[in-house]
């Protein structure tokens, strides 16, 4: 059974868990030049990182709760930032949970999970 709300990150994956149900995965991938960072959701684009000053994001088509967005969007940069700045895999779920909190989200506790869980 589903938590009321967290982030469950299997690899590069995560999904987010709003009463109790699970919306994801989200991903990334590294863009074709290897110049940014291309950002999924369910398997279909919704952003780019291209560089410090230039990041495009819009998951409005996909009609996603909006604290599911905001989670994601916090999710998602925190584990850009924390690529791009070589930060280990296994600090980054400690870094989210900083930003989850910081941002108003304290009950969205991050979990990692060896095998794919929601699908």
């Amino acid at each position: 059974m589903l938590t009321s709300h967290g982030i469950t990150i299997h690899g590069s994956q995560f999904w987010v868990i709003h009463r109790r149900c699970a919306y994801g995965p989200f991903d990334y991938e590294w863009s074709k030049d290897f110049c940014g960072v291309e950002m999924h959701f369910a398997g279909q684009k919704f952003g780019e990182y291209c560089g410090i000053e230039e990041l495009f994001a819009d998951l409005s088509g996909f009609q996603l709760p909006k604290s599911v967005v905001e989670v994601a969007a916090i999710v998602m940069g925190s584990m850009v930032a924390s690529i791009l700045s070589g930060i280990p895999e296994n600090e980054r779920p400690d870094l989210i949970d900083q930003r989850l909190k910081e941002y108003g989200y304290p009950h969205f506790r991050v979990s990692v999970s060896d095998e794919s869980p929601h699908n």
